[in-house]
């Protein structure tokens, strides 16, 4: 190929022009797809929610196999006891917590950050929560559908009163 070919190449076809108004909020592993619940949306859903129930019924294995050790290495009551209580209480505050996320933003000066350890103990809460969720939504949905509409509501609002230009606009009648 010469150098004058080369130099006729077509140019690169111009983007599409910028959305206007609000754009939704992705959600993970969902992207974009919960808006109108398409690109495999209900597929995505089901292998999550299986996903989740799947790893928490394994960690759950991992977690009785922990404590099979614990009886093997003869440790005592008090510790096999307190082990088991730290786990279900942190897997009851992670449940908690993570299911109140998918239905309200923390605030931001909220406790998120100082639970953090003690959602990671209690992660089969957690998971619990998500599969759960998965079972009726996207987690997180919910929350950003009812965002996602009152910005376009608020969007079209402001659209629509600012049509015309002001300056040409008649007088208004004196009673």
């Amino acid at each position: 190929m010469s150098d004058d070919q080369r130099d006729q190449t077509p140019a690169e076809p111009a983007q599409a022009a910028a959305p206007t108004g609000p754009q939704p909020e992705p959600i993970r592993f969902f992207g974009t797809t919960w808006v109108d619940h398409d690109g495999g949306y209900a597929l995505r859903r089901v292998g999550l929610a299986i996903g989740s129930l799947a790893t928490a019924v394994s960690a759950a294995l991992l977690l009785r196999l922990s404590y099979e050790g614990l009886e093997i290495g003869n440790v005592g009551p008090f510790l096999s006891i307190s082990v088991v209580v730290l786990f279900a209480i942190a897997s009851s505050i992670a449940f908690t917590k993570t299911w109140a996320s998918f239905s309200r933003r923390p605030a931001p000066s909220s406790d998120e950050a100082a639970l953090k350890g003690l959602k990671t103990i209690g992660f089969i809460g957690s998971l619990i929560a998500y599969f759960l969720r998965c079972l009726g939504e996207a987690p997180g949905e919910k929350l950003r559908r009812a965002e996602y509409e009152s910005a376009r509501a608020e969007y079209a609002r402001r659209r629509s009163t600012r049509t015309g230009n002001p300056a040409a606009r008649r007088p208004k009648r004196k009673k």
